[in-house]
């Protein structure tokens, strides 16, 4: 009997650490050795645009910090939110992340995409580019002031092309619009790249789009940039020069400058585990040389944001890019019903 009590007691001993063995193992598979495996960044555009270029860019740069693969998975659609509520419904474990422009996250609520907003994130900001209006080489627009006659002698009628409903590509033109008076015939693409396209191809008369996704094509020539959405002319590396929007429309100097912020978001409530190792490995991803030589080249403006100070400049943001596209009648719902005052 006495063997047979040591017996069980030894048993109950070994069931307990064993237990506790498979507690620790379940512990340290989710925090100790996190990431254990490739990681899901969607951005919830097509590839080519500026959202897309600085995803890629992080994930390289993230990756090699965590010592793991970031996998970018491009997942286009109404406005950005297909993708955005992918990752939002997945499980809260660290292996999905979203890459997106702060203004199309920000103005999904009121463009009736999603019930989701920029409270509902965790952000890291990474990369700032202006607007710019831009044609292609063979436009009869040559300045800025050409195509705001056109568009003033023709309401309604001259087409630019954007990334899509609340875009990057697409806040700018609606915030000189509301400032001149102003109107224009709006065709959306899923992405700024096939908005450039169409520019190119002559589908559209303008686009609004961003810098750095069309930098390239100024230098070269194959298109011609109007104005950009900053206070100062931007002169690119074969001299070119992009004059101020202000040159054209001075009482636009209190709303710029104009572009799109990109960068990470995770969804609110992933474990801390996670956040923190996201935290280390954006902090080192901003510093490091190839992440800085890609900002370098393809004219971005890093403007590093860690989780703390991304969340006041979203809910700024927010703010502004709702209430925006409400009173320009683009969004149908008031931002009062997400709790976004003015």
């Amino acid at each position: 009997m006495k063997n047979k009590k040591s017996l069980m007691a030894v048993a109950g001993i070994v069931v307990v650490a064993l237990a506790a063995g498979v507690i620790y193992q379940q512990t340290g598979n989710k925090t100790d050795k996190y990431p254990s495996r490739d990681i899901n960044m969607v951005v919830p555009w097509n590839p080519g645009g500026s959202t897309d270029l600085t995803g890629r860019a992080l994930a390289d740069a993230m990756g090699k910090s965590m010592g793991t693969n970031i996998v970018v998975t491009n997942t286009p659609g109404s406005g950005g939110s297909v993708g955005s509520l992918t990752v939002q419904k997945a499980e809260k474990d660290g292996y999905n992340i979203l890459a997106n422009g702060m203004l199309a996250l920000t103005a999904m609520p009121v463009l009736g995409y999603t019930e989701t907003t920029q409270k509902d994130w965790d952000f890291y900001l990474a990369t700032f580019t202006p607007n710019v209006l831009a044609v292609r080489k063979d436009s009869p627009y040559q300045t800025a002031q050409e195509l705001l006659d056109a568009m003033k002698a023709n309401p309604d009628s001259i087409t630019d092309g954007t990334g899509g409903m609340g875009s990057g590509g697409h806040l700018g033109i609606e915030v000189l619009c509301a400032e001149t008076g102003l109107t224009y015939k709006h065709v959306p693409y899923e992405g700024g790249g096939k908005a450039i396209t169409a520019a190119l191809a002559g589908e559209v008369d303008f686009t609004s789009q961003l810098l750095v996704e069309m930098q390239d094509m100024f230098i070269s020539g194959d298109m011609r940039a109007l104005a950009n959405f900053t206070a100062e002319d931007i002169t690119l590396e074969n001299g070119t020069v992009i004059p101020s929007i202000l040159q054209f429309v001075p009482s636009l100097e209190s709303k710029l400058p104009m572009g799109e912020t990109t960068g990470i978001a995770v969804p609110k409530g992933e474990p801390d585990y996670v956040l923190e190792a996201l935290d280390k490995a954006f902090d080192e991803a901003l510093k490091s040389e190839d992440f800085l030589k890609f900002c370098e080249t393809k004219g971005f403006i890093v403007n590093g944001m860690g989780r703390q100070e991304a969340a006041a400049y979203v809910d700024k943001l927010a703010s502004t890019v709702t209430w925006t596209l409400y009173d320009c009648g683009v969004a149908a719902i008031s931002p009062e019903e997400f709790g976004i005052s003015r």
